[in-house]
């Protein structure tokens, strides 16, 4: 797998770390007075309040490595040596070897085209010739 595609993972799965833990923080938060004008809100004490002082840091620190992760993606990178006028350069060489090939391609199908035009000929002589042989009944 080349690197920009290992990039596109990894953003993909910072971005499910991400969902999963502001959704997980929204659904297990408790509950939290929001002014003195409402009513307290009642207490839930489960066995799931324990943990959901812990689910915090564990998501967090999951975010984290996938964070460096990315980032060590991002610096196995090659650089841009020679600046700008070099990239420019290079893209038009390429832009030129794309176009000789392209031009080959062309002359290649022109061919393969021309070569089909004869045989659809052929089998179209080849088969008039079939059903002449044949004698009506």
């Amino acid at each position: 797998m080349d690197i920009i595609s290992q990039l596109q993972e990894q953003v993909n799965s910072v971005a499910a770390l991400a969902f999963n833990t502001f959704g997980a923080l929204q659904r297990d938060a408790p509950p939290v007075r929001l002014s003195a004008n409402y009513p307290e809100p009642p207490a839930n004490p489960t066995e799931d309040s324990a943990n959901f002082a812990d689910q915090p840091k564990l998501m967090s620190a999951a975010l984290v490595k996938a964070a460096k992760q990315f980032d060590a993606l991002v610096a196995a990178l090659p650089s841009s040596e020679g600046g700008e006028e070099a990239q420019l350069r290079r893209i038009a060489e390429l832009q030129a070897e794309n176009d000789i090939v392209g031009q080959e391609l062309q002359k290649q199908l022109e061919a393969a085209e021309k070569e089909l035009k004869q045989v659809q000929e052929l089998f179209s002589q080849a088969a008039d010739n079939c059903l002449n042989l044949k004698k009506p009944d």
